[in-house]
């Protein structure tokens, strides 16, 4: 598919890996709507991008329905969604301070798999109506997973699960929706960049990377970015996980 033109609703895009999505579609020639719960900074991407900001809980059906049509009135029906909306904490699930309280669970797993599904049922109901393009397509969604969704570390549980569920969600929705000309794909980054390590000192940073192969370094949001444009511009991928992680297997802690 080529983006010129396409609009596209990138969600978790006020920073990290869906702010550099955002930049490199704008970039591309998309009309790009942000759907974050930080309006603020969401703003400030827009601005720079020449797209739109949209305040919305990806996991909750109502403010997510009405970014969709927000969207759409502005830019028209979505071509593209990028899911990059999530949340990561670390915990046992038993500590020495007994179970992991079931809201800590339920919160990873309503925002990074919930979330994905939500907005991924929204935007496909929206696209099937639509016209097919110049490349036979209506559309494609992309999600995103994570390593730790194949090797998830001790402390990991709740994360793992919801990026777990994302690896298993992508084939057979990429299956129902052949029929209609959307594609479905899963992006699982290893370490990267992102707000949740930049609060790291150089030390802790140097440490992450040597457990890399190659490059030892952490992954780049802009890294990221070009391959989600790369899987909407290729027709042939489909119903695929791709892992980005320059060969890291990680270890159990």
């Amino acid at each position: 598919m080529n983006v010129q033109g396409k609009a596209a609703i990138v969600t978790g895009g006020a920073s990290g890996l869906g702010k550099a999505t955002a930049l490199k579609l704008a970039a591309s020639g998309a009309k790009v709507a942000i759907i974050d719960v930080n309006q603020e900074l969401a703003q400030e991407v827009a601005q720079e991008i020449g797209g739109i900001a949209l305040k919305a809980n990806v996991a909750d059906a109502d403010e997510a329905q009405k970014a969709i049509l927000q969207a759409r009135q502005k830019h028209g029906t979505a071509s593209i969604l990028v899911n990059c909306a999530g949340i990561g904490t670390s915990g046992r699930i038993v500590s020495k301070q007994g179970p992991m309280p079931l809201s800590a669970f339920e919160k990873i797993i309503q925002v990074n798999l919930i979330g994905s599904f939500n907005m991924m049922r929204l935007a496909v109901a929206d696209m099937i109506p639509a016209e097919l393009n110049e490349d036979g397509e209506r559309g494609v969604i992309i999600s995103t997973a994570s390593v730790a969704a194949y090797e998830g570390q001790i402390g990991q549980a709740a994360y793992a699960a919801s990026k777990g569920g994302i690896v298993s969600l992508t084939l057979p929705a990429a299956r129902e929706f052949a029929q209609f000309g959307i594609r479905v794909l899963a992006i699982a980054p290893g370490l990267f960049e992102t707000p949740l390590l930049e609060g790291l000192n150089e030390e802790a940073r140097q440490s992450l990377s040597t457990a890399i192969p190659f490059p030892k370094r952490l992954g780049k949001a802009k890294e990221y970015a070009g391959l989600v444009l790369h899987l909407i511009e290729n027709s042939y991928l489909n119903g695929e996980v791709i892992r980005i992680d320059g060969a890291l297997r990680m270890q159990a802690k």
